[in-house]
């Protein structure tokens, strides 16, 4: 049996959209084995570690992802037996599905003697969910810029200062990607497309470097978050407290509905005091966790 890793990541970091991402040190794992079944009749053994609700039966998305994985390498697919350990809160932007998607096609490349590359795994995952912002740092781990072009993911993954850390604020309620996503205009303005650039290249730079000035400016955006901002009840109140305490910058994460902070690493009482002002303010529905950058993404080992 193969146990796999797998990171959280938060996707876009404001002005990024669809092409930046972090990985978080929050982590799903997945014990996977080949089951003794036929190809006409594959097994599938689906378990949970916790409480989260998963499907057991063949719609389970680690368990479509890694036979996908199986047919694309011509190999006879009998079945898998899969223990999930969920720690990744799902539908709330912070790449759950990535998260399964890598973890499926990761531990069936392990399990085949690794067939396909990194690079090649990428591809794949980025393919099926339809951009690479979650699913690259969710493979490589620390801050990723993104292209896909052809059917290629174009990715460089670089470490960011250990000055910051990543305070998350999560709400009780949940928010589907594809209803975020539908909000959002088909064209944009030459403005507005510089504005967003400009901010993005400022972002991938300013946390590598440690430049920390810069982010306040290089988070703005045009492009999704003022039509994703309506979706999110509580959202510019979450902005304000976070931006009252200190934070560096502030985004939704990913389509949302989490909100994600950079705050000061020395902030130790960040998460106690933004707690305290979201009580305060009516937001009891959202809790505060505090995380660092995951520098190295998923990984595999041997049980």
């Amino acid at each position: 049996m193969v146990q796999i890793t797998v990171p959280a990541s938060s996707a876009n970091l404001g002005a990024g959209f669809d092409a930046l991402g972090i990985a978080l040190a929050l982590y799903n794992r997945v014990w996977m084995e080949e089951a003794d079944g036929t190809p006409d009749n594959p097994l599938c053994i689906i378990e949970s570690k916790d409480s989260v609700p998963i499907p057991t039966d063949r719609s389970n998305m680690i368990y479509q992802t890694a036979r996908l994985l199986y047919e694309r390498c011509g190999h006879p697919f009998k079945g898998l037996h899969i223990i999930q350990e969920n720690n990744i809160p799902m539908t709330k932007g912070l790449g759950s599905s990535s998260a399964c998607l890598v973890a499926g096609l990761l531990g069936a490349n392990t399990l085949l003697g690794s067939p396909m590359s990194l690079a090649d795994l990428s591809d794949l995952a980025a393919g099926l969910e339809g951009h690479p912002d979650n699913t690259a740092p969710a493979l490589f781990g620390g801050l990723v810029t993104s292209v896909m072009e052809g059917g290629r993911v174009h990715t460089v993954s670089v470490p960011v200062s250990d000055r910051i850390r990543f305070a998350v604020f999560i709400p009780d309620f949940e928010l589907k990607t594809e209803v975020a996503r539908a909000l959002l205009p088909q064209k944009v303005t030459r403005e507005d497309a510089v504005y967003n650039l400009s901010r993005a290249a400022l972002m991938t730079a300013s946390l590598f470097s440690g430049s920390l000035e810069n982010l306040r400016v290089a988070v703005q955006d045009r492009l999704h978050q003022p039509y994703r901002f309506p979706l999110i009840p509580g959202a510019e109140k979450v902005f304000y407290i976070a931006y009252e305490l200190g934070a560096y910058a502030v985004a939704i994460s990913g389509a949302g509905p989490s909100i994600l902070a950079i705050v000061d690493r020395d902030d130790s009482e960040f998460a106690l005091k933004a707690q305290r002002e979201l009580k305060q303010s009516g937001l009891d529905g959202w809790q505060v966790q505090l995380f660092c950058c995951d520098p190295k993404g998923a990984c595999v080992e041997f049980n």
